[in-house]
């Protein structure tokens, strides 16, 4: 069967605007937004995301005219809409009708109304009226001319990720009996003989709420595994009405970059468009690297495809302990990181800064003083260089290397306390080896763990507790072809059923990396352990491990200090045409950076010197390469030569290297070169 190509946005421009919430506001304002919309370059709004109570005011009965109003103005002045299925939030009405639909937390308290999201994923009564509103918009204005994607719901489990209702046991026993089939394969899956928690039927399973003391980690990663099908099962109803009434319109959901609680390889692949709403934190002088990762899963999620920022802020947020302003030239700074990345657009929550609720402290991208806020005229400077930036939009990033997000090993290494250690965290295992990466010069991209692999030449993984043959033979082929695969501890712990491989760790990558597992070694709090590598040593993090190596498999580093002195902590196996690195321990950042540039170069990745504030990264049609150089230091630097390049935001000719203020960008079109000319 052939795979229909996904749908466009249906913009040709690179996408510039906003969340818009025009209810928040009399009529007379909507003209003038309207007005600085178009005066800032604007050409795309989301709304009513948040408007349910408004559109259906009582069961059944709908009131269109202040979004037809609204919708036709902007169409008027040339900006189009992605219209929200405004179904993230249940109206007050229907929760006190039916009471049901509110989720409850694990300690079995129903949690009340009164900010959003408030359901239950799976509860019956919710969908309905979600999928009756979801049709009444597709068939009002799926013929308009303004409707230029579908926005579906809101941030799937920002606030409810998890409910543990009676309804949601109900569904959760559902998806167990289709998993499963019988209780005796739960059981035998489940390793129920272990502490007497043995069923006799399904009925007797709950979600694993409060209980008195460490509950199965089979039940518990299930639960997760359950939780997010069940929001991706809510999410794919309202895209299945969509398509039936609008075939042709884009679809979307806004992801909230790594979030542990949603699975976003499955999203993906149910939905046309990948939209992200990114929140680096400008206090934070190294939050762009955490961002670079973000981004460089959501073009990952659709095979490289360019993808939108859907959300950002235009300088503070509302929600951290202290919301820090983004300083002057932040705010382009970290859109046009987003646009390197593989974004084909701009957008922003919000264009006009609320007056009233829990986001009135929110900055917009026009402010509280309106058309004199530095916001805004830092939104309608950035608007006017988009313009210039038409020529990338299409293109693709260019990467070598790729780091594995793997939903079942991040659920499983996180779930429970009865772990070797609670410090060792997927994801911050996962930043700490990009930022490797990225300090050495290398955009990455994320990848499955079974593949597919593409083009690249190295695959990190930074941790793959649970792991399974399939993935195994993938990374194996991968290696076999040329591939350099690089493995962090605690991997190939168990299967897919939370239970230990046959031998132990590494299960089944013990072939491929040549070593075996034979205790962990956590690192107590405080304690300190060090590695040394090249003559060189360093410091570790969080954990180690006492591993044997096979005959064949190289030792790279060893442990210098404590119980595991002189026993190996990085091992190198050939393979085929490539080969399979195993580290045994979390290394500080010289390490990390120390590791990777020994793979990069075996792999033939070209490496520069460690440095954390100039970003390079490349989009490319195959014929000609945008290259952005980023500088998110406070210190001016240089973009390097590139001979015939023009930087496509001041027309400056590239040759001699061009001079960046702080936070300044260059956007360099040049003709595309070969692999031996950019390692020139």
């Amino acid at each position: 069967m052939t795979i229909p190509a996904p749908r466009s946005i249906r913009l040709d421009a690179l996408a510039y605007g906003g969340d818009y919430n025009p209810d928040q506001w009399t009529e007379d304002v909507w003209a003038e937004d309207v007005r600085l919309m178009v005066e800032a370059g604007v050409n795309i709004v989301t709304l009513p995301v948040f408007s349910w109570p408004l559109l259906e005011p009582e069961p059944g009965r709908w009131d269109f005219a202040g979004l037809d109003t609204i919708i036709d103005l902007l169409w008027a002045n040339g900006i189009a809409v992605d219209l929200a299925t405004a179904t993230a939030t249940p109206p007050a009405w229907l929760v006190r009708e039916h009471p049901e639909v509110l989720p409850w937390n694990a300690d079995g308290v129903r949690l009340e109304f009164g900010s959003r999201q408030s359901y239950c994923p799976s509860s019956p009564v919710f969908r309905a009226a979600a999928l009756r509103l979801t049709r009444a918009l597709a068939e009002r204005y799926g013929d308009h001319p303004a409707l230029a994607l579908w926005h579906v719901s809101n941030e799937y489990g920002d606030h409810v990720a998890r409910c543990w209702c009676p309804e949601s046991a109900r569904h959760f026993r559902r998806w167990l009996q289709a998993r499963y089939g019988d209780i005796a394969g739960l059981n035998e899956a489940w390793g129920t003989s272990c502490w007497g928690q043995h069923y006799l039927d399904f009925e007797q399973i709950e979600p694993p709420r409060t209980a008195t003391g460490p509950i199965n980690p089979a039940q518990v990663v299930d639960f997760e595994r359950f939780s997010s099908d069940a929001l991706l099962e809510l999410f794919q109803s309202e895209v299945d009405v969509l398509r039936e009434v609008t075939p042709d319109i884009a679809v979307t959901t806004n992801f909230m970059s790594l979030f542990r609680e949603l699975d976003y390889w499955d999203f993906a692949d149910a939905e046309d468009l990948v939209t992200d709403d990114a929140y680096p934190d400008p206090a934070d002088p190294h939050a762009h690297v955490g961002a670079a990762l973000n981004y460089g899963l959501m073009r990952s999620l659709k095979d490289g495809r360019p993808w939108l920022l859907l959300e950002q802020a235009p300088s503070a947020v509302s929600w951290r302990d202290v919301n820090v302003p983004k300083a002057p030239g932040q705010l382009r700074l970290g859109s046009l990181q987003a646009v390197a990345h593989g974004s084909d657009g701009v957008m922003f929550f919000q264009w006009r800064q609320a007056k009233f609720g829990p986001e009135k402290f929110h900055s917009a991208m026009l402010g509280h003083r309106g058309e004199r806020s530095r916001s805004y005229r830092e939104s309608k400077a950035l608007g006017a260089e988009l313009k210039k930036l038409e020529p990338v939009r299409g293109t693709r990033v260019r990467s070598t290397v790729a780091l594995v997000a793997d939903w079942d090993a991040w659920w499983g290494v996180t779930q429970t306390e009865s772990m070797p250690s609670q410090r060792l965290n997927w994801l911050t295992e996962a930043r700490a080896w990009h930022a490797a990466a990225f300090a050495l010069g290398q955009p990455v991209d994320v990848a499955r763990a079974g593949g597919p692999f593409g083009s690249h030449r190295v695959v990190l993984i930074p941790n793959l507790y649970a792991a399974t043959a399939e993935q195994a033979e993938a990374l194996t082929a991968f290696v076999a072809a040329g591939g350099h695969l690089v493995v962090g501890p605690f991997s190939g712990v168990v299967d897919h059923r939370e239970q230990v491989h046959d031998g132990g760790a590494p299960g089944p990558l013990r072939e491929l990396l040549g070593v075996e597992v034979d205790e962990w070694w956590p690192l107590a709090d405080g304690a300190q352990r060090t590695v040394e590598l090249g003559g060189v040593v360093h410091s570790t993090r969080v954990w180690g491990e006492w591993i044997e190596a096979a005959p064949g498999t190289d030792v790279r580093a060893r442990f210098a200090d404590g119980d595991l002195a002189g026993l190996p902590a990085l091992t190198r196996r050939a393979h085929g045409d490539g080969a399979a690195w195993y580290l045994a321990a979390g290394l500080d950042d010289a390490g990390m950076r120390a590791v990777l540039s020994d793979v990069f170069a075996a792999a033939g990745v070209e490496a520069r010197e460690p440095d954390t504030s100039l970003e390079l990264v490349t989009r490319t049609d195959g014929t000609t390469d945008f290259t952005f150089v980023l500088n998110h230091g406070r210190e001016a630097r240089t973009a390097p030569r590139i001979p015939g390049g023009v930087d496509l935001l001041t027309g400056a000719a590239a040759g001699d290297g061009l001079p960046l203020d702080a936070f300044g960008v260059a956007v360099i079109q040049h003709p595309t070169r070969t692999d031996s000319e950019r390692q020139a």
